[in-house]
């Protein structure tokens, strides 16, 4: 598909999926490039900017119900799945885009989002894994309701491919959850570049190409609705707020996360957006951190962070012992910590820790 034309779906679909939705909850609309229902014709040339699409949309929309396909000449149409009025859940109506959510704590955060009635979008570099894993959400909740793209979060053409995926697939999306990230635990005496450039480049760079992509849509849809708002979460950690011995790569990393919470915030509340940060403490029980070969509490046996420690079990008591709550983050804490921020409309800009008390806020 030529590129303009890409450009042109990603600015008619979102226009359409908001102009037909309201009250939080928004159509599916699905691009094919020719459909057997009855459609609508939508008059739209190359030339026409943001503000002349909306205005034509406006008027062609205006006079028509039960719209089922809306046609563009030389682009093709626009499917029109009405919104659900029956559909339960916190983000009921919604499409969330997650990364990293081939396993771990963003598959988790995916699989939760589908539970409470929002379409999910499965964005990882293992697109096999995600594929499996949206084909098992689909089952579970319908045929529309999960969908798995391939992304690379330190490729910029990669981002944009799967956010275009997602438009055609959805026409929109209404949060953007960046989870993705990595770690490479190891004394900065000894630590190689490369390493310390891979974290950086992932974790750091990897969120604000994510932001960079992920905003244009989001800022469309509150162009079409000032009512409109969504959500920019990264999933940053305890490390983003006290420094971590032995791991300054990834704790820098996430202290630079932050800072671009903060400033995106600053920058794109104007158009709806909110971007916060969560800081989950150590999620023990997922493969960051439990993997026998390349998790963390190998690592930190391996690099000696943990004095007089045997074996990896040994690890995981000591750090166990330093939550005074006495276990590690969960799914289930980091989602709450999710829906306060999609519901809670007056916030934006805020790390929140999800540590059981071992980041405590001064």
């Amino acid at each position: 598909m030529a590129a303009d034309t890409e450009e042109m779906i990603n600015l008619i679909a979102p226009v359409l999926r908001i102009r037909l939705g309201g009250n939080e909850r928004y159509p599916v609309v699905r691009f094919v490039e020719a459909t057997d229902r009855d459609a609508v014709a939508l008059s739209i040339s190359q030339s026409m900017d943001e503000t002349a699409v909306i205005e034509a949309a406006a008027k062609v929309l205006g006079s028509e119900s039960g719209i089922e396909t809306v046609h563009v000449e030389g682009i093709g149409a626009f499917e029109i799945d009405p919104v659900d009025e029956k559909s339960q859940g916190r983000v009921a109506g919604r499409v969330m885009i997650v990364t990293g959510a081939a396993q771990g704590f963003g598959l988790g955060i995916a699989q939760d989002l589908a539970k409470e009635g929002a379409c999910v979008v499965l964005a990882d570099i293992n697109i096999d894994e995600a594929e499996k894993q949206a084909e098992a959400l689909r089952k579970e909740y319908g045929s529309n309701r999960a969908k798995a793209v391939s992304m690379n979060v330190t490729d910029q053409a990669s981002i944009q491919s799967a956010i275009s995926e997602t438009v055609k697939a959805f026409g929109g999306f209404d949060g953007f959850i960046s989870n993705a990230g990595v770690v490479k635990a190891e004394s900065v005496k000894t630590q190689p570049a490369k390493d310390f450039d891979f974290v950086t480049e992932v974790n750091y760079r990897g969120y604000f190409l994510c932001t960079q992509a992920a905003s244009q849509i989001l800022a469309l849809q509150h162009k079409v609705c000032g009512d409109y708002s969504s959500d920019i979460i990264q999933i940053n950690s305890k490390s983003g707020l006290v420094g971590s011995n032995r791991n300054g790569a990834y704790a820098g990393s996430k202290f630079g996360g932050i800072g671009l919470t903060q400033s995106f915030a600053l920058e794109l509340i104007e158009d709806g957006i909110k971007v916060n940060s969560i800081c989950p403490g150590n999620f023990f029980d997922g493969p960051l951190w439990s993997d026998p070969d390349n998790g963390l509490f190998a690592q930190y046996l391996e690099s000696g962070k943990i004095p007089g420690a045997k074996t990896i079990e040994d690890v995981k008591r000591a750090y166990e012992s330093k939550v005074p709550m006495g276990r590690g983050c969960t799914t289930p804490d980091v989602m709450k910590a999710i829906y306060y921020l999609i519901e809670q409309k007056y916030e934006t800009g805020q790390a929140l820790p999800v540590s059981g008390g071992q980041v405590m806020l001064n």
